[in-house]
């Protein structure tokens, strides 16, 4: 039992060294989200130039989405809760009008592509790696292989480009190793006792627990933040994260996540990479007409408007919002709401019209593996 466990040791130590040389490098530039997309990068590239296998445990990016959800939940406030509850309404349109324009985009690669109408739909829609995956393996027609390949490129796409925008186009510039300078502030200006400390980690703790067993969208990140949000609002002051934490939890999930991106998953990814590319840019870009409106409709900042529109992960436009001081509990419920009603809406949508009839004569067989 021991030997197999031994033999995750040097990969997995490969895989730390290779994280944090990348968030080393990209905190050296100055590049924004540096501890979450140095690392991303660097294993990126060792997959592609030193092919040899890396390891890091579930347990790290479990632990990871902990630290970035409780950070999150902890700039929820009575007051952002009522302007969320005012918010509902441009939630709902701002979440069908970015699927609607997933669907106009997804109808445009097909021709383009030359693949059935249900992968393109599949690839493109701004919903979770890991889960647009699994559905399109229930939806008829749709080629996982491809919706991974397209998947991968978006989300990718996003996750570099958005911060990137909303740090150099939309705020001013400057960026945070951690982004959490008011955080910081908070645990200087009174530390917390131990009991108000072990009392913060069992109710995180319960609350996680539960959002597993009743298997809540990503409940590692979802369960401490309603946690904190409810300690926060309740007045109960949990404590601020420390920043080397922050900085260890993007870490974790950056290198997890260049991980999950292996070279060679399709054997077609020249024909493909030009329109999966060219289809995250057209997200990106509806997502920020969609941000500019949503900046004149409410008193909120265009940067603000971007990261809760655009079709990036929870995690990654939390941890942009809280680096740029935008309205890290306005993200979030967005993101959360769009991730729910993707979740629980959209297969159902799919189902019904992919799911009547069979599209698998009209695809190419160019674009799938061999």
């Amino acid at each position: 039992m021991k030997s197999p466990e031994k033999k995750k040791v040097f990969p997995f130590i490969q895989a730390l060294l290779c994280g944090l040389a990348g968030g080393a490098v990209f905190a050296w530039i100055g590049l924004p989200l540096a501890w979450m997309l140095g690392p991303l990068t660097a294993v990126i590239i060792w997959n592609l130039f030193v092919k040899r296998e890396l390891y890091w445990p579930k347990s790290f990016k479990n632990g990871g989405q902990m630290l970035l959800g409780y950070g999150m939940g902890l700039a929820f406030t009575a007051e952002s809760a009522k302007q969320i509850a005012g918010q509902l309404p441009t939630m709902t349109i701002s979440t069908i009008l970015m699927i609607a324009g997933g669907l106009g985009i997804a109808i445009i690669a097909s021709k383009l592509a030359g693949m059935n109408t249900p992968t393109a739909v599949m690839g493109t829609t701004p919903g979770g790696l890991s889960q647009m995956t699994m559905l399109s393996e229930e939806i008829r027609g749709a080629d996982p292989a491809v919706v991974t390949f397209m998947q991968t490129v978006r989300m990718l796409t996003v996750t570099f480009m958005v911060p990137m925008l909303s740090t150099y186009a939309f705020s001013d510039g400057t960026v945070s190793a951690t982004g959490l300078q008011s955080s910081g502030a908070a645990v200087q200006a009174g530390a917390p006792g131990l009991l108000h400390i072990a009392a913060t980690i069992v109710i995180v703790t319960i609350v996680t627990l539960c959002a597993l067993r009743f298997r809540f969208p990503t409940p590692w990140i979802l369960g401490p933040l309603i946690a904190a949000a409810i300690l926060t609002v309740s007045g109960f002051a949990p404590p601020h994260l420390p920043p080397i934490l922050t900085i260890i939890a993007q870490l974790f999930l950056g290198v997890y996540l260049g991980l999950s991106i292996r070279p060679g998953m399709l054997k077609s990814w020249k024909t493909l990479l030009p329109f999966s590319l060219l289809t995250g840019l057209l997200m990106v870009g509806f997502a920020l007409f969609l941000a500019w409106m949503m900046h004149q409709i409410h008193p909120m900042s265009l940067a603000t408007a971007f990261l809760c529109v655009a079709p990036g992960g929870l995690p990654e436009m939390g941890v942009t919002a809280q680096e740029i001081d935008a309205d890290v509990s306005l993200v979030a419920a967005y993101q959360l709401f769009r991730v729910l009603f993707i979740l629980f809406i959209v297969p159902v949508m799919l189902r019904l019209v992919f799911g009547r009839h069979d599209a698998v004569d009209t695809y190419k067989p160019s674009m799938t593996t061999k």
